[in-house]
């Protein structure tokens, strides 16, 4: 039996792993964001609000073969095998005991790589990237030149900080800027990845607007940056992550491609270090160090008999803490509210609600991940209606509400029951709701500006010029409602924060005929402000209606 083990070890290693993920995927409830992200993969596009498109593709190739919570995570567990696979071939010397003492002690990689989540390709393009990058330097040739192209645009395809990673890889190596192929490389990755690019200009750049300047902006607090550094100690281990960032660090490296490594690693924690300055980073925001961390780790440790010892004891703390955690993601066993309604809470009531909606479309208030979940587990078509103090996603730019537009719905909230005569007791609080025969919501009219910077003293009015674009199924609906009423407002913001709202003399008749301008007198302290456009349907929230528009109060 110990023979058949030595000589199989590695075989074992990887079916014992994937078997664990496919159990884990089968049986644990979907989070919010893979819900979300399971919307996407209906409506397949070059691109997302908030992502590019890499994740969808995975999620609707699984789901096709699986139309359940393992289908949804399919190829993303998979990757996540690979991703150690090519890790392992990172390793200049290779002790395999010791990597999979490595792996098993991040327990992550375990808790998290069965996930449909971007971090997970991401981590296996980034791994494949760094199999590409070493290729090239070893041989310049024409297929590693296309393969290194190849690898930076899936990257691309991933999540948008993979232009991070690439930048630290060739900051580590100024040479390769005097190399005809590395530019060759970059422009085929270009070519490739210009698709998202075309879409991104037809819309407006929303997602770097959003990444650059709306997400992670926020009145610094000094837990920031505190809540950043321990969230990276608890990423790397959580037990071991005392023993791994260490050893990652101060391993001397011997070739080009761990030096790239080394540089990708320190960039991407200095980077989101500096970024908690700016706002709350998220701890797995820095996912793809995971990668060196592992290899630079591994090289240290393997020469270091006393530590890698130490990590040889607390593996099997991390091993249990990692079983107990799997257990309870899939078996209901703690009376804690935060884990029910995680892991536990969304199999029960949603067949109880659709049979109360009559299987009709849902309109949720101001959640995203509440509607994503609640149509992957009811089946239901289900819109989010964002309130405009909230920042937009996905269901703005969706055909979702269009296609309800005039409809009968059912709307549904947790929040502000006091709308509501009925309401319903789930795991995840009161459900609120409520019959519309006729949904409508005008998040779909998009007002256009004629500039999106304003200057104006304190007191002083300013003229607001602007145009609004407006479907033609709402321009007609307009039309032939003439007596329907729906205040036209102007919400503002400081510091993201809503201070104002200003009720503005326009009916959606005005807006339906021709360009209008009004006066405004903000009455405003002092200071930066910024402000959309928001239409509320009675009994609805105000949508966003309009891109931030810059307002300057001297």
């Amino acid at each position: 039996m110990n023979s058949f083990f030595r000589k199989h070890h590695r075989i074992l290693f990887y079916i014992v792993w994937i078997i664990l993920a496919f159990i884990q995927a089968w049986y644990t409830e979907l989070q919010d964001d893979e819900a979300y992200y399971w919307v996407y993969s209906k409506y397949p596009a070059f691109g997302y609000f908030d992502h590019p498109p890499m994740i969808a593709i995975l999620i609707k190739m699984g789901y096709t073969i699986f139309p359940n919570e393992l289908g949804v995570r399919l190829f993303p567990l998979l990757l996540n095998a690979l991703t150690l696979l090519i890790i392992e071939k990172l390793l200049v010397t290779k002790n395999e005991v010791l990597f999979y003492a490595i792996t098993l002690s991040i327990a992550v990689l375990q808790l998290a790589g069965f996930t449909a989540v971007p971090d997970i390709p991401l981590l296996f393009f980034t791994a494949f990237f760094f199999l590409c990058f070493q290729y090239f330097l070893k041989n310049q040739s024409w297929r590693n030149t296309l393969l290194l192209g190849i690898s930076i645009a899936l990257l691309f395809y991933t999540k948008y900080h993979a232009l991070l990673i690439v930048v630290f890889v060739l900051s580590s190596n100024i040479k390769l800027f005097r190399k005809p192929h590395i530019y060759i490389a970059g422009v085929f990755a270009l070519i490739l990845f210009s698709p998202h690019l075309v879409w991104q200009w037809h819309h407006n750049w929303v997602s770097f607007r959003y990444h650059l300047f709306e997400s992670n902006v926020n009145t610094y607090q000094f837990s920031f940056t505190t809540d950043f550094l321990a969230s990276q100690i608890l990423l790397a281990g959580p037990i071991a992550g005392f023993i791994l960032l260490p050893a990652a660090f101060l391993y001397k490296t011997k070739t080009q491609t761990e030096k790239a490594l080394k540089w990708m690693m320190a960039g991407i924690y200095l980077f989101f270090l500096l970024s908690s300055f700016r706002g709350k980073v998220e701890g797995n925001w820095t996912s793809p160090a995971l990668i060196p961390l592992i290899v630079l780790s591994h090289q240290y440790l393997n020469e270091k008999i006393n530590l890698k010892k130490w990590l040889f004891r607390l593996l099997p703390i991390t091993l249990l803490l990692v079983l107990f955690v799997r257990l309870i993601m899939i078996i209901d066993l703690l009376p804690i509210k935060d884990i029910k309604t995680r892991y536990h809470a969304w199999k029960t009531w949603t067949p109880q609600m659709k049979e109360i909606t009559k299987g009709l479309p849902v309109v949720f208030s101001n959640s995203h991940q509440r509607a994503a979940k609640y149509w992957f587990y009811s089946g239901q078509m289900t819109y989010s209606q964002n309130d405009a103090g909230e920042h937009r996603n996905n269901f703005n730019y969706w055909p979702v509400e269009d296609s309800l537009f005039n409809k009968p719905v059912y709307f549904l909230d947790i929040y502000r029951l006091n709308r509501f005569k009925d309401s319903l007791k789930t795991p995840i609080g009161n459900i609120g709701f409520r019959y519309d025969s006729a949904f409508i919501s005008f998040a779909k009219i998009i007002f256009e500006p004629s500039q999106f910077a304003y200057s104006v003293k304190k007191d002083e009015s300013f003229i607001l010029k602007a145009w609004a674009r407006i479907p033609e199924n709402y321009s007609m609906y307009i039309f032939m409602h003439k007596s329907f009423q729906a205040p036209i407002k102007l919400f503002v913001f400081n510091n993201n924060k809503m201070v104002k709202e200003i009720l503005l003399p326009l009916t959606l008749q005005k807006i339906n005929s021709n360009d209008f301008s009004v006066s405004i007198n903000p009455q405003l302290q002092p200071g930066n402000y910024s402000f959309i456009f928001s239409i509320q349907v009675p009994g609805y929230n105000a949508t966003h209606n309009s891109e931030k528009i810059k307002l300057t109060v001297e």
